[in-house]
């Protein structure tokens, strides 16, 4: 699926809206998505916070059967209430958030390290000794290496960080159509 501008757009003001109407307890304002067909479809989801360059939360689902914009704002408002890393985010802090959107493909089962494509591919780990996801973008913004994502992946799932060396781990990758508020401000000049 490849988004337009537009469709982009609305999902990080619908992300924002979400995470706003919590604070005041409130559900989230109603958009009419009629005119928006691609953002009806089902899929996966990821929403990523940042602050000051810094993570402040990101939670998403990998398949949903909803409409993608209400996976969006679900896990916008996931991101900033749920995720266990942080503190939730409060009022004070929104207007200093950037939000980041990834909408995921379909997972596929991985046969071989050799396969993955920095930058193209993030990796879901499926194991007895412990699960975990890493978009395709952390590679890039951390200048990984294939060794280095796998190292990582096996980190963020609780595991040995040298287990993809002993075996073949039950991975599987994904792409990530990925688009953020900083990008489309910059080529707005103003707000999502």
């Amino acid at each position: 699926m490849s988004l337009t501008k537009a469709d982009q757009g609305i999902l990080l003001l619908y992300a924002r809206e979400s995470i706003k109407a919590s604070f005041g307890g409130i559900t989230a304002p109603v958009f009419d998505f009629h005119n928006y067909p691609d953002l009806q479809s089902e899929g996966g989801a990821f929403v990523t916070l940042t602050m000051d360059g810094d993570l402040r939360g990101c939670i998403g689902y990998i398949m949903a059967q909803k409409p993608l914009y209400q996976t969006v704002g679900e896990v916008a408002l996931l991101a900033a209430t749920e995720d266990p890393r942080f503190f939730p985010v409060n009022e004070e802090e929104l207007p200093h958030i950037l939000i980041e959107v990834s909408i995921l493909s379909i997972p596929e089962e991985l046969k071989s390290y050799d396969d993955i494509v920095i930058g193209k591919h993030g990796l879901i780990l499926d194991e007895p000794e412990g699960r975990g996801l890493l978009l395709p973008q952390v590679a890039t913004e951390h200048n990984m290496n294939r060794e280095d994502f796998l190292t990582a992946i096996c980190q963020k799932a609780g595991m040995p960080s040298n287990e993809w060396k002993k075996k073949q781990l039950n991975l599987f990758t994904f792409e990530a159509e990925v688009f953020g508020e900083k990008e489309h401000r910059d080529e707005t000049g103003g707000h999502s």
